[in-house]
């Protein structure tokens, strides 16, 4: 063993004892007649101490050479700390050396291994391995083992059966582009990498696995942003001979288990809303309601005067931001430019001040009376001191842009508490969405979603307002889960496809084999996964999930670290049978 004890383990307790530790050099102290080192592992700093009284001269020399994450190895004897250092759990001890082993010596790091680097992000992607010895990305990784754990220990005492599905699939459409692997012993044929399991824990269910999970990847080849990596991991829970309701007191009590277990917080109830609800009272499907700030429909107290911008649009909506009032002009002029920022995309904003004495002033007064202005606050439950902000134009685009709004208000009045947690359901989805540019509708989750009971007759004449049995899982404005009630009836499925645009040709060729299963006793089922990156970050009180995976990706997609993707060599590529028209 290279070790008797780990760096962050000894005590008091252990004066006297002699041990051998091994780790990294965090830093020296040189004295010159005394020298101290700081030895670093995943679980602590001991610091050691040379002296000319109780070293040998040789070894003093030796322990001077050593540089910043040089991998050594020592054997000494725990005595009390002369200047105790209540900082690190093994403050009140040092260890005498006898015996200095150097096993590894190592260049200078690019970046300091402290908790706060003089690094920069993409310095750290590239030298990784230096980054993970850093406490708040070890501890990221630890805090998302626990999680980890945690959630296979609830679903196992649950009854659910870990089952690992294949890597190499068939390509299948679930909404994003697939990773394509070509095949050698299968010339000129691909398989795909899965975007989710979702087929597979299907047949589990028809082979009477009735509750399966895995903790798997998945991986999608889309464009990405803070909360996405095109190889992510997923929760993935399926369950047979469940209803909708099932399926959501399950997963409660695992977000509940977690909360408990991992914050400390006991969260009871788990509020749900319409998503057509989400849309109107928040402008998305995935609302942060640790805040109020609920939109409130003007049409009808806006659209009565002569001001044209509000008249001409399909959508007039505000929010009361608490305590606006206090703004100046000047903040509120900041504020119209960054809604008209491209990034949210507005043209203007009209505000509305409400003054303590219940008199308003609003940015088109000349157009609007005090009564108007009075239903105004009345309809975006404004109070005295609040400040109106008003968007109008097409309902979903104005929508989306006073989400964003209101998002970054919240942020700004420090309304968004990483220690407050907020679940929330958001059930009811459409099971279709228009796609404005093709003018075609795509299936909002995926080709197995099943209609709510009753609707699928609608399908044929309303498509657009079909329902789906799905639900969203909300953690403080962030989509951790969602799910669906699973068709399980071969007819409904080619029904559901041929709506979708597929030929049964088509169907056959890439669904055939679900649909077959189908056939031989296929059990009611639905189920539901977790995005596990974006669960344990929000968990850690973060927004990102980098930190909380071993070797992300950049915004590029791109590991800059090992340099992938990268290009293959001629001889690689005619083995695959392909070519490329692209020169490295």
């Amino acid at each position: 063993m290279y070790r008797s004890h780990s760096c962050g383990e000894l005590r008091a307790a252990h004066i006297n004892t002699e041990v051998t530790l091994s780790g990294w050099v965090q830093k020296s102290r040189d004295k010159g007649f005394m020298v101290w080192v700081d030895l670093r592992d995943r679980y602590g700093i001991t610091q050691l101490i040379f002296d000319e009284e109780r070293t040998s001269k040789e070894m003093i020399e030796k322990a001077k050479s050593l540089g910043r994450e040089f991998v050594i190895q020592v054997t000494g004897t725990v005595i009390e700390r002369e200047s105790k250092n209540t900082r690190i759990s093994t403050g009140n001890i040092e260890v005498l050396v006898a015996s200095l082993k150097i096993l590894n010596e190592a260049l200078t790091p690019p970046f300091t291994i402290e908790d706060k680097t003089d690094g920069g992000e993409d310095i750290r992607m590239k030298y990784r391995y230096l980054d993970i010895r850093r406490n708040p990305v070890k501890d990221s990784l630890i805090f998302r083992h626990k999680v980890s754990m945690e959630v296979r220990k609830y679903l196992s005492d649950q009854e659910f059966i870990e089952v690992e599905t294949p890597y190499l699939i068939k390509s299948t459409p679930e909404g994003a582009r697939d990773f394509v692997v070509p095949s050698r012993m299968n010339e000129g044929q691909f398989y795909a990498l899965p975007q989710s399991p979702q087929t597979f824990k299907q047949l589990l269910m028809v082979g009477g696995m009735d509750k399966y999970f895995q903790i798997v990847k998945c991986f999608r080849d889309e464009d990405l942003r803070a909360d996405r990596q095109p190889e992510f991991t997923q929760i993935d829970c399926e369950m047979a001979f469940v209803e909708q309701e099932d399926i959501l007191t399950i997963f409660e009590g695992l977000t509940r288990h977690l909360l408990k277990e991992i914050n400390g917080v006991d969260v009871t109830t788990f509020p749900r809303i319409l998503y057509d609800d989400a849309m109107r009272l928040y402008g998305n499907d995935k609302p942060d309601i640790r805040f109020e700030m609920k939109f409130g429909e003007l049409n009808s107290v806006a659209q009565h005067k002569e001001f044209g911008v509000f008249n001409n649009a399909e959508l007039v909506v505000g929010i009361a931001v608490p305590g606006g009032n206090k703004y100046t002009r000047k903040e509120i002029d900041k504020l119209i430019d960054w809604v008209k920022r491209p990034q949210v995309g507005a043209l203007g904003m009209v505000y509305c001040r409400v003054n303590e004495d219940g008199s308003f002033k609003s940015s088109v007064d000349k157009f609007y009376t005090q009564e108007d202005l009075a239903q105004w606050a009345a309809t975006t439950n404004a109070k005295p001191g609040d400040l109106i902000c008003i968007l109008s134009g097409k309902t979903n685009k104005v929508r989306a842009q006073l989400s964003a709004l209101r998002m970054e208000l919240a942020e700004r009045l420090g309304l968004r508490d990483p220690k407050v947690f907020a679940p929330l359901w958001v059930i009811d989805f459409p099971l279709l969405e228009l796609d404005e540019e093709t003018g075609h509708y795509h299936a909002m989750h995926h080709p197995f979603t099943s209609p709510k009971p009753g609707q699928m007759e609608l399908l044929d004449t309303n498509p657009g307002d079909v329902k789906a049995n799905a639900y969203d899982l909300v953690l403080n404005g962030n989509e951790i889960g969602g799910g669906s009630i699973r068709i399980h009836d071969k007819h409904i499925q080619a029904t559901m496809l041929r709506h979708l645009g597929f030929t049964e040709e088509e169907a056959k060729a890439q669904f055939g084999f679900l649909m077959d299963a189908f056939e031989y006793g296929a059990p009611p089922h639905g189920g539901l996964a977790f995005g596990l990156d974006r669960l344990v970050a929000i968990l850690g009180g973060q927004e990102t999930i980098r930190d909380f995976i071993a070797f992300p990706k950049n915004n590029s997609g791109r590991d800059v670290m090992i340099d992938a993707p990268a290009f293959l060599d001629e001889h690689q590529l005619k083995e695959l049978s392909l070519k490329s028209d692209i020169q490295a």
